[in-house]
């Protein structure tokens, strides 16, 4: 129970979900997890309760679209924590759309939270981990990053770029003993699929897709997280972790 032990790990859009799960899984395991959000409500109950069952867990509001926020918060952070050793970058949004019926407004808005949050936390928290001798940052994209699907053009987008980008910042970080990852889940059961899945001829189809016949938990997500986390990924830089029921496979 001790796979990150003393770690501090910031995890964005822990309110829910699978960031939720990120949250708990880093606590149980031995992190300090500052958790972020912009349901402060949400956020401070599963902060709450993981502080209940044993572990170590604050909230922070965080807007990942407002880059004077992320400074706040990372300064926040290492004033009481003197450093950061993890950042998950979560928080993201989805649209189920075909192309032609996007506006530039949602396409702005999915870059804004996907990839512009991305970009905005990674440089945010880089100093902080030059000057602890290393870190993890975690960037959670998606096989829709890396396999084309109707009704998702400016999600697939998102994702793709993110893909890339966690291989380039693999690249100009891993001089400082950086390591940035992707994590490529396919269909999993949470709160933003839970419509999508009620409906038979989405889910059908989508299951359809993965070898296993069944979404994932959103647990299965986070062991993958928990992983890159850990010292156990000393070796694992600028990889893509797909962990989709095989999905990808076909």
């Amino acid at each position: 129970m001790d796979r990150v032990k003393g770690k501090i790990a910031l995890v964005t859009g822990g309110a829910m979900g699978m960031g939720r799960t990120h949250c708990e899984l880093l606590a149980r395991e031995g992190a300090t997890v500052i958790l972020t959000d912009r349901e402060a409500q949400a956020g401070e109950a599963v902060a709450a309760g993981i502080r209940q069952a044993g572990g170590k867990a604050e909230f922070i509001a965080l807007d990942v679209t407002d880059e004077r926020q992320w400074q706040e918060a990372v300064n926040a952070i290492v004033a009481r924590h003197g450093r950061i050793d993890v950042l998950v970058n979560n928080a993201g949004i989805f649209m189920a759309k075909p192309l032609l019926d996007t506006s530039t407004e949602e396409w702005d808005r999915m870059f804004n939270v996907n990839v512009r949050g991305v970009f905005f936390g990674t440089r945010a928290v880089v100093p902080a981990m030059q000057k602890a001798g290393g870190g993890s940052i975690i960037n959670i994209s998606s096989i829709y990053g890396i396999v084309g699907a109707p009704m998702a053009c400016a999600y697939q987008a998102t994702k793709g770029a993110v893909r890339l980008m966690s291989k380039s910042c693999a690249v100009d970080l891993s001089p400082f003993n950086i390591r940035v990852n992707s994590v490529h889940p396919g269909v999993i059961d949470t709160p933003m699929t839970k419509d999508l899945l009620a409906q038979p001829e989405f889910r059908d189809a989508a299951l359809a897709m993965t070898l296993t016949r069944r979404p994932a938990r959103p647990e299965e997500v986070s062991q993958a997280v928990l992983f890159l986390a850990s010292d156990e990924s000393s070796y694992v830089v600028g990889a893509e972790l797909v962990v989709d029921g095989g999905y990808t496979a076909m």
